[in-house]
């Protein structure tokens, strides 16, 4: 079969799975995550979850990060690196105590469902002696000091310390509740640093949606957008603020409402299961990722951009069916 045919083939068959995606997304019925996603197995390799510190300019101290790197690193290999963060009431053991994030992604890598990439999990309070014990209001400016400390002493600590690619478009960003605000924050005001971004049931520390996006053009090149929330979860109305702004600035993104969802780490690990499977592709890999991105808002293909660089784009859904 010629490649021109077999190219032609491909495409009828993610066209088809696009339209069924869609049809799915439009009923509201995402798949929920197959039984043992997040339970360890035996018979297969394991990544290697451990403890770091690094000098942080910014609270002037050494602080603490947990790093997974993938079954088989090798400093012969460079990683792309996704940066994970915690809710108000954790740290950097939170992911790794409630989330399983070693086990979702050994499972993957085992299944052959994810690029190989390096998971930090840092602490987001910047802070000398805030804690989660703290009152809300002398932790929040903590979680914004934690901006610049990411951005000027952990990535890179990271990028030194590891053997990852350092640019933008092998940085991810998300989080859940208050760390899920963080991303969107942090992701959407850098869009030189970070082209993933995911806000996982995002906490009111997230800003006003009118001022997330300050360059309509500019947040249209983020490779993806992923914005989530189970629809009983209290703070539903902030991932839902989210999603409108986008729609209105027409902004590509994935938009994920999990049906009897609630503010917990049964949707936070269902999100890392599915964000995980869509980071890091290149173009050539589209048709891999659209095979395990059933149910979920199918990519649109668009025309290779200048220098021959194609990108995913993703099309917004809510209950009403495409917007």
């Amino acid at each position: 079969m010629s490649k021109r045919i077999l190219a032609i083939v491909l495409g009828a068959v993610l066209a088809c799975s696009a339209e069924a995606a869609l049809a799915q997304a439009k009923a509201g019925a995402l798949p929920a995550p197959p039984d043992g996603f997040d339970t360890r197995r035996e018979g297969i390799e394991h990544g290697k979850l451990e403890t770091v510190e690094y000098d942080s300019t910014t609270v002037g101290i050494r602080r603490k990060a947990r790093v997974y790197t993938p079954p088989g690193y090798s400093d012969a290999e460079k990683y792309p690196v996704l940066y994970l963060l915690h809710g108000i009431g954790g740290d950097e053991n939170e992911w790794a105590r409630g989330g399983s994030p070693d086990v979702i992604l050994d499972n993957l890598y085992a299944e052959k469902k994810a690029v190989p990439m390096i998971v930090v999990l840092p602490n987001g309070r910047a802070a000398k002696d805030v804690t989660a014990r703290d009152p809300i209001p002398q932790q929040s400016p903590a979680f914004a000091a934690f901006e610049r400390d990411l951005l000027t002493d952990l990535i890179p600590f990271i990028e030194k310390t590891y053997s990852v690619k350092a640019d933008r478009e092998s940085r991810a960003l998300a989080g859940l509740s208050m760390g899920g605000g963080q991303a969107l924050n942090f992701g959407l005001n850098h869009l030189d640093t970070f082209a993933w971004v995911g806000g996982f049931s995002s906490a009111p520390n997230t800003k006003p949606p009118a001022e997330l996006i300050k360059n309509t053009a500019e947040a249209a090149k983020l490779r993806l957008l992923y914005v989530a929330c189970g629809d009983q979860d209290r703070l539903f109305r902030i991932s839902q603020g989210v999603h409108n702004m986008l729609v209105e600035k027409k902004v590509p993104h994935l938009y994920n409402v999990i049906p009897g969802g609630k503010h917990d780490f049964k949707v936070w690990k269902s999100d890392l299961y599915r964000f995980a499977q869509l980071l890091f592709r290149e173009p050539n890999q589209e048709s891999d990722a659209a095979e395990q991105k059933t149910g979920e808002s199918a990519p649109e293909k668009k025309p290779a951009a200048t220098g021959g660089n194609s990108r995913h784009r993703f099309v917004a859904e809510n209950s009403r069916g495409k917007v």
